[in-house]
């Protein structure tokens, strides 16, 4: 499940996983792309970088926008935020594993 692999590479427990958006396109060298996009809200646990990450940063959106990101990764972060703005909410909204 998505929620075992996050605490498996960055030791972090999350809440119920929403469903944000999907993607799919070709890139420009013929590879077929598919990008599935959840959030989840922060249970607990602290940092720990598996051997294919080099650091992390929490930051808040002002921050986000100046980070050398993916293309489209802001709008997502975005889109999530305004999610969360919106909402005194309860989980899940939509839950998936």
């Amino acid at each position: 499940s998505l929620r075992r692999e996050i605490k498996e590479e960055v030791n972090l427990e999350v809440g119920p996983l929403n469903y944000l958006l999907d993607l799919a396109f070709i890139r420009p060298d013929n590879v077929p792309v598919v990008i599935l996009s959840f959030w989840a809200k922060y249970k607990s646990g602290k940092i720990k970088l598996d051997e294919d990450s080099i650091d992390y940063k929490w930051a808040d959106l002002k921050e986000i926008k100046k980070l050398d990101m993916v293309e489209g990764l802001y709008e997502e972060i975005k889109m999530v935020d305004k999610i969360l703005k919106k909402k005194s909410f309860s989980f899940p909204l939509l839950k998936g594993d």
